[in-house]
This record gives C-alpha cells, sequence and structure tokens, in this order.
C-alpha cells in the first residue's frame, strides 16, 4: 500500500500539486489529466526525487526513510551508448543494491519480459528508439518493485510492443502498486483497473473504471451533425450512413436517446465540468 497525506509541491510561486492525499492499494491504476495537471510533479514527489510538504507512506513507513525498491520509468529514457544492454541492466542491477546472486537470474526475467533476450550483447548506440523504451521498462521492473511508477510508458513502441507492455502490467499490478501517468485512454482501458484524475494539481476524482464511465451516464449522445448546439461539447465527428453524426457531451435536455458513456467520456465530463 502507498498513502499520499496531504501532499504539496510548488517552484516558486507556482503550486504544482495542491494538499493531494490518496491511498493506491496493490493494483494499476492510471493517472490521467492534461498537460500541467501536476501528474509528473506528484510522481516525482512519490520517488523522492523532489522536496515537498505532506507525506509518502509505503505500507505506514516513510518514504524518505526506507530503502525500498522502487521500479521508475521517466518520460525519455536514455541509455549509455557504449554499454550493452545487459551491462546497464547490472548497472542498474547494482543502483537497487540487488543481491548478485539473484542478478543474473533477475536480468534473464526482465529481458524475456521485453523481448531484448537476443540482443543483450547490442550496445546503447546500436539500439532502436523501440528498444531503448523497452530497456527502461526492464530497468522499471529489475528486483520486483513493492511501487512501480510509469510516465508515458508506451511511446515510441510500436502495436505489437504496447500489447506486450500491457500484458507485463497486468502481471505487475497482482504484486506490486503500478501508477501509470498517460495521455492515451485506451491503454488505461486496456490495463488499469482504478483511475484517478488530476486537474489544477489536485485528484479530482478517483475510481474503477465503472465509477469512472458512470460520471457520463445520460450524458453522451450521437445525433446528426445538423441537430449539434454551441453548448454541447463536440468529443468526435462520425460518418453513420453517409450521414455525418457528432458524439456530444451535454447535461441539457436533448431530444435523442443517450449511449452508453465510455471511460474517455467520463473522463472528459471531469475536465469540461459537464
Amino acid at each position: 500500500m502507498v498513502e499520499i497525506k496531504h501532499l504539496s509541491k510548488k517552484f516558486g510561486k507556482k503550486t504544482a500539486v495542491d494538499d493531494v492525499s490518496y491511498v493506491f492499494d496493490k493494483g494499476v491504476y492510471g493517472l490521467l489529466g492534461p498537460n500541467g495537471a501536476g501528474k509528473t510533479t506528484l510522481l516525482r514527489c512519490m520517488l523522492q526525487l523532489y522536496s515537498y510538504q505532506g507525506e509518502v507512506l509505503i505500507d505506514t513507513v516513510s518514504a524518505g526513510k526506507q530503502d525500498v525498491c522502487i521500479g521508475y520509468l521517466p518520460q525519455k529514457n536514455s541509455v549509455f551508448s557504449g554499454l550493452t544492454v545487459e551491462e546497464q541492466l547490472k548497472y542498474y542491477a547494482n543502483l537497487k543494491h540487488m543481491k548478485k546472486e539473484r542478478m543474473a537470474e533477475e536480468i534473464d526475467r526482465v529481458l524475456k519480459l521485453v523481448n531484448l533476450t537476443e540482443f543483450r550483447q547490442k550496445k546503447g548506440n546500436k539500439l532502436s528508439g523501440g528498444m531503448i523504451r523497452r530497456l527502461g521498462i526492464a530497468q522499471a521492473l529489475l528486483d520486483r518493485p513493492r511501487l512501480v511508477v510509469l510516465d508515458e510508458p508506451t511511446t515510441g513502441l510500436d502495436p505489437e510492443e504496447r500489447m506486450n507492455f500491457k500484458n507485463i502490467i497486468r502481471q505487475m499490478g497482482e504484486e506490486s502498486v503500478v501508477i501509470m501517468s498517460t495521455h492515451i485512454v485506451e491503454d488505461v482501458e486496456a490495463v488499469c483497473g482504478s483511475i484517478v484524475i488530476m486537474q489544477n494539481g489536485r485528484i479530482c476524482v478517483g475510481g474503477s473504471q465503472k465509477d469512472i464511465s458512470q460520471l457520463a451516464e445520460e450524458k453522451v449522445y450521437e445525433i446528426p451533425k445538423t441537430m449539434q448546439k454551441e453548448s454541447q461539447y463536440v468529443e468526435r465527428t462520425l460518418l453513420i450512413d453517409d450521414t455525418e453524426y457528432v458524439r456530444v457531451l451535454t447535461s441539457e435536455p436533448i431530444d435523442a436517446e443517450p449511449v452508453k458513456p465510455t471511460v474517455e467520456d467520463g473522463y472528459l465530463c471531469v475536465l469540461k465540468g459537464i
């Protein structure tokens, strides 16, 4: 369990995270929010990369007062150009104070998870962008961390790699707290049992996928474009039987039957105040 208590972070006069409290139990959480919502800052505070006001507890003990294994994949991860994939993982294993007798077995495990086994002797300057991202995922998963923080993890992955990554994260959620920050709602729907939405440095709402979807109940309609009003938020345009329709979010009465809401509908309703 990871618990945040009244966490705040300022950069000069700007408040990036504003008195956030939340409890993360074992499982996979999707952290959603627009640019500037405070997601990355919150994650970096949890990782003890920033100083902050408040508390971060891992299994009831302050994160700053214990030597606990944490996995972290930043938005942009780089590699050591002169080191092989295996050597880079040994470097990260040492940073995590992993016992030498477990190191080889653990490196084999994560290389297999991210499909890099055959490239273990390839140097960093020979890796493609997708391979660099997979190597970042591998180092984050070393030593089966109790907390895994992933910031925009599927950036640079092709469709097959994204599917494999989602399977890995589902497995990780069975033994760890996994927090995945992303703009891709599809990835959240695929792997996250719980969703947390941030805006303006605060957590607006948190709950299951069903809870978030229900925030848009009776507010989602697919109507001919000719029926659209300026006050309605247009989510996207559709072509149905050669007729142009719009998918709109609105809390106003409308002469149409509502459609079943999705996680994205609920998320947009929160952001737009619908």
